[in-house]
């Protein structure tokens, strides 16, 4: 088994970010604060009490790729029969089959934004059937067992334990055969799911695509009961591509022959390559009506998930479930084609009740969520694509202005962004200024500068400098947004005070983690924050000043936006139910 010591994360180089992290150390340690961050030994250790969840987090995360096997992964890209065939051969290493995947009736969910909250939807609906689902997701927000669900709740401590131990026993056990070698985390965490689900007896398995779907390591499944693809758009080019075209074809590489898929309304470049994806795979592929089609006897339909871009969620897991249901409950239990199937419009149909209270009971954390503390309003969009960054923007203004006119007095807007990889964030950021915010605030993924042994929200692929030297990238972007320049910035980079370098950038704040960017934007208006689990970061007068306008305000609103990990890492701190 595996303890987690803290250690201190050292950088190499004399860049900007090293000399940040040098110059905050030296304001915690003369606070009488130490600075840890969540890195862990990958050395066995005689076992601590209660440590046997975080053992097994901790020896999975020692799966995480660094960047040279991403890199590798990238090149494989080209020789997907070969990544496919290593992740058959991964299986019967666990001492799976894809045969034994046959059995498991599932749903096989792909798209570049909106999959998670379609799964979401489809698992909550079959669900209230009374059928006992499954459901594999990515990314987590706070704890690596919400990736892998039973009837709608992570697996327990205990379970993930259990099952890590006895997929991850085999295969370690037999990586010096012929060559063999241990899974990436995120094949690593799908062979885990499908083990869990086969395990659990579920009825029916929600399978979310990791990247893509033609080379992603959930496309082992040959027999899926019907599929789906959600809204299409530019992300992880690198891997798939640059053109909308060719992140298409990547996505409806998930498309089986006979199995019926459906797919929202796309850019017609994108659905024209979809429909000889289809057609060359000999799959029937069907486009989902508007939601206002569908009849009903209770009026309008309500949706657990805010947005309106939540709407072709909801039709596309109608007809995801009710394909399914079809196929488990119909007559000889086949699907039923379409009458329409010349015209590859799917039809609408009446709604059951127990559809509609399952839209209306879905519940996603992180996508368009909102929580409120007290005068402190926290919006939660991990948005992290420009098409998904324009819905956040549209349910960000609409949702905040609600709560300011029921509100008890003028509201502070404070964003909260942060981005991660290749994804574009000046152009995400140029999103946002119509949002009229007061303060903007940048942070790295870090939750907290001095942590306890917590491996879920580990991360070996970035390095903290990185990190770091991004948000000062962010902070540069919000500036020229605002024809401000560098030197007369207005809006807050996180942090302490720091004299980094020149002067020109003393008014750019630097906060190291998640923890002292909220405990500054909140100025103790959150309780949660202030509380005896949490140690309250030391910040100069200065900076103490600059925050007048969140004391005088009557409410404080927050977006976080920009990184599902990001939202995670508050979630953590906001929610302590979830880090339980």
């Amino acid at each position: 088994m595996m303890a987690c010591p803290r250690r201190r994360v050292l950088l190499q180089g004399s860049g900007l970010a090293a000399l940040l992290l040098r110059e905050r150390d030296s304001v915690f340690r003369s606070a009488g604060l130490s600075v840890r961050f969540r890195h862990h030994s990958t050395k066995t250790a005689p076992q601590l009490p209660g440590m046997e969840y975080q053992d097994a987090v901790c020896t999975l995360n020692t799966l995480q790729t660094n960047a040279g096997a991403l890199e590798q992964v990238r090149r494989e890209r080209n020789q997907p029969q070969q990544q496919l065939q290593a992740m058959r051969s991964f299986l019967e290493r666990a001492g799976l089959t894809v045969e034994q995947l046959d059995h498991l009736n599932i749903i096989h969910v792909t798209g570049t934004k909106g999959k998670g909250s379609t799964c979401a939807f489809t698992e909550q609906i079959l669900r209230s059937y009374g059928f006992r689902t499954g459901f594999y997701s990515s990314p987590h927000l706070v704890q690596v067992r919400e990736r892998i669900r039973i009837n709608g709740q992570p697996i327990s401590k205990d379970l993930f334990s259990k099952y890590f131990w006895q997929v991850y026993g085999p295969l370690d056990e037999t990586k010096g055969d012929q060559g063999g070698s241990m899974p990436a985390y995120f094949r690593f965490l799908t062979i885990l799911a499908f083990h869990v689900f086969l395990q659990e007896k579920v009825d029916v398995a929600l399978v979310e695509v990791g990247i893509g779907g033609a080379f992603d390591c959930t496309n082992v499944i040959r027999k899926p009961w019907v599929c789906g693809v959600s809204s299409l758009g530019i992300d992880h080019t690198q891997i798939l591509g640059d053109t909308i075209e060719k992140i298409a074809w990547q996505k409806g590489g998930i498309f089986k022959l006979g199995v019926p898929a459906f797919t929202v309304r796309q850019p017609e470049d994108a659905m024209a390559v979809l429909r000889d994806r289809a057609t060359e795979i000999g799959c029937p592929l069907w486009v989902c009506p508007e939601l206002d089609t569908y009849q009903t006897d209770s009026g309008p339909l309500s949706l657990g998930l805010a947005g309106r871009h939540q709407r072709s969620n909801a039709s596309l897991a109608l007809q995801l479930s009710h394909t399914w249901l079809q196929k488990r409950c119909g007559p000889g239990g086949t699907f039923t084609d379409p009458e329409n199937r010349s015209r590859s419009q799917a039809p609408s149909f009446h709604l059951s009740p127990i559809m509609v209270k399952g839209l209306a009971n879905t519940e996603w954390p992180g996508r368009t969520q909102t929580l409120k503390h007290g005068t402190v309003t926290y919006f939660l969009d991990g948005a992290h694509t420009m098409r998904s960054m324009q819905a956040c923007v549209e349910w960000f203004r609409e949702t905040a202005a609600r709560h300011e006119r029921s509100g008890s007095g003028p509201a502070a807007r404070v964003l909260l962004f942060n981005a991660t990889g290749e994804r574009d964030s000046a152009a995400m950021l140029k999103l946002l200024q119509p949002c009229q915010f007061d303060f903007a605030v940048f942070c790295p993924n870090i939750t907290e500068a001095i942590a306890s042994c917590n491996a879920d929200q580990q991360n070996f692929n970035v390095s903290v400098e990185n990190m770091l030297t991004r948000c000062l990238d962010n902070e540069r972007s919000w500036h020229l947004h605002n024809n401000r320049g560098e030197d007369n910035a207005t809006s807050l980079f996180i942090g302490d005070r720091l004299s980094l370098v020149p002067e020109k950038m003393a008014d750019t704040l630097v906060f190291p983690c998640i923890l002292s960017a909220l405990q500054w934007v909140t100025q103790g208006r959150d309780p949660v924050l202030t509380g005896p689990q949490n140690t309250v970061l030391p910040v100069k007068p200065s900076i103490t000043a600059k925050a007048a306008p969140l004391c005088e305000a009557a409410e404080i609103h927050v977006l976080v936006t920009g990184s599902l990990h990001l939202v995670g890492g508050v979630l953590k701190h906001l929610d302590l139910e979830s880090a339980k």
